[in-house]
């Protein structure tokens, strides 16, 4: 009954309303006569449908998500861990700004990685808005804030994308004479962050993190084809990849 209760609410409830107005509104069409239009209108609107629901969504990002593994026994002699986004003003315990849900699970990945292997970290990210937070810099302090050295943490601190992010660690890398970088990243974003650093003639060993999906699919209940925002959310996020993908290996 609880499942059947979330499936319904599902509908009248922002996104699956809008997916049943634009049904009435192609049902209407077809009886004026227009039928290309409205089956236009229903088609678009089934996959949309499609794209908001878990079963799509996870089965999109378990696509990216499943192309790498963390090691079982990582090794390396420098950490790097991408940003993805940060707030500028928000309060923390030992100061100001914090980082996004996907970058502070990315750290958490670190800040153990660190106690297991003593290795120096390396923090790639800027302040991609003027309403967003430095990245790097915010990183940096919660790391400290963890009990990490502050001799072990490098930053960069002006990347703006993944590009960049390869592009300015890679020079530090290069400089220290690091050899065995692992890379630390969200696990849907780690495919495009290996293949930006191979363009730097950078090697590097993944360690995803921040994981969205499951790596095995789960049983397809009723419920996972309820209308979601968040699966729509997921939806994008894993064909921006795609897309963002495509360009890197094309023109960047």
């Amino acid at each position: 009954m609880i499942y059947l209760l979330k499936f319904g609410a599902s509908f009248v409830l922002p996104p699956g309303i809008f997916f049943v107005l634009l049904l009435l509104c192609a049902g209407w069409v077809w009886k004026r006569g227009e039928k290309r239009p409205a089956a236009a209108i229903a088609g678009v609107v089934f996959v949309f449908y499609l794209l908001s629901t878990s079963v799509v969504s996870d089965a999109l990002v378990r696509g990216l998500e499943s192309e790498y593994l963390p090691p079982e026994n990582p090794s390396g002699d420098v950490i790097v861990m991408l940003g993805g986004g940060a707030l500028l003003d928000t309060p923390d315990v030992d100061g100001q700004g914090t980082l996004c849900s996907s970058p502070a699970n990315r750290l958490l990945s670190v800040a153990r990685l660190y106690r297991k292997l003593h290795v120096p970290i390396l923090l790639s990210g800027g302040q991609v808005y003027a309403d967003t937070g430095a990245e790097a810099w915010i990183a940096r302090r919660v790391l400290i804030g963890l009990g990490v050295s502050e001799d072990d943490i490098l930053i960069e601190p002006e990347s703006l994308n993944t590009t960049q992010n390869a592009k300015y660690s890679a020079k530090i890398i290069n400089e220290k004479g690091f050899k065995q970088p692992i890379l630390v990243t969200s696990a849907f974003h780690m495919p495009r962050a290996v293949l930006c650093f191979k363009k730097q003639g950078i090697e590097v060993t993944p360690y995803p993190t921040d994981y969205q999906a499951n790596l095995t699919p789960r049983e397809v209940h009723y419920s996972r084809l309820r209308p979601e925002s968040g699966a729509i959310s997921a939806s994008a996020v894993a064909l921006q990849e795609r897309l963002r993908t495509l360009v890197t290996v094309l023109f960047e």
